[in-house]
């Protein structure tokens, strides 16, 4: 039986998307001369993420914000103003207050989206993997491959491959990721990520080039890696995807149950 879903699970969700996420800019940033211009910062129980040289908001957000960082906010700014970079905050359930939304709106920001997170207890039902198709683990020399599908399946330009394949290439030293690549008819045609930590496994990136969708890549993908996490003998595994997204569908056809939506903060049009 699933667990339920209170706001120690919800903790414990969220801290392992942190700490994904904290691994993965950590070893960019230890690339010399930290040509990413990566920095981490704690405010509280908030961390900043910022990764200067790669836009977007995957790298440039806050999570961990709660009701108690509420005095933290304005040198939250400050440090992404100082980089020039946009922020967006990320507010759970598990620590989202009337209060906090308050001081969030009066700096100018509002709920511009939400985001899913998912979650399956491990158990002997989550023990088979899905073999309609080939999937082996991924080399580091293989870094490449990995960035051309990722920046294909993502429609990102070509030109950001490059980068993609570098940022990547530092997990593959680092035991607690794995990189996974599934083939059709010895075509390389998807890539699905996993980090473990805590005995905690999180879905941590995944795509399928667009000559490949709809053949149920993605979701052989994830029960592969459902698989690894039972082997670890892991106790969940965590998932996020977009809202409603053909992503957050693939999981929980693998099993996996919504956890919680958590709210998109971003700052409003015409606002510094």
């Amino acid at each position: 039986m699933m667990g339920m879903v209170n706001k120690k699970l919800a903790v414990e969700l969220e801290n392992s998307e942190i700490d994904a996420l904290h691994s993965r800019l950590n070893a960019i940033q230890e690339i010399k001369g930290n040509p990413m211009g990566v920095e981490m910062k704690r405010f509280g129980n908030a961390t900043a993420f910022s990764c200067k040289n790669i836009p977007g908001p995957a790298f440039n957000t806050v999570k961990g914000l709660s009701s108690e960082d509420e005095r933290y906010l304005e040198e939250i700014l400050d440090f992404y103003r100082q980089k020039e970079i946009p922020v967006r905050f990320e507010v759970t359930p598990a620590h989202a207050s009337t209060e906090l939304f308050h001081q969030l709106h009066r700096l100018g920001f509002y709920q511009s989206d939400f985001h899913t997170t998912l979650y399956m207890p491990i158990s002997e039902v989550s023990a088979s993997a899905d073999d309609s198709l080939s999937i082996r683990k991924m080399e580091k020399h293989e870094a490449s491959t990995y960035a051309d599908i990722y920046v294909q399946g993502f429609q990102m330009p070509a030109f950001l491959k490059d980068g993609v394949a570098q940022n990547n290439a530092v997990l593959f030293d680092d035991n607690r990721w794995t990189f996974y690549l599934a083939s059709v008819d010895g075509e390389p045609a998807g890539i699905g990520v996993i980090f473990i930590k805590d005995r905690i496994a999180t879905l941590a990136a995944a795509a399928t080039l667009p000559s490949f969708r709809n053949r149920g890549i993605q979701r052989a993908l994830i029960q592969e890696r459902i698989h690894q996490a039972y082997r670890e003998e892991c106790s969940l595994v965590v998932g996020q995807a977009t809202f409603g997204s053909v992503s957050q569908n693939n999981m929980e056809r693998a099993g996996m149950r919504i956890g919680y939506s958590k709210a998109i903060w971003a700052k409003g049009l015409g606002q510094n």
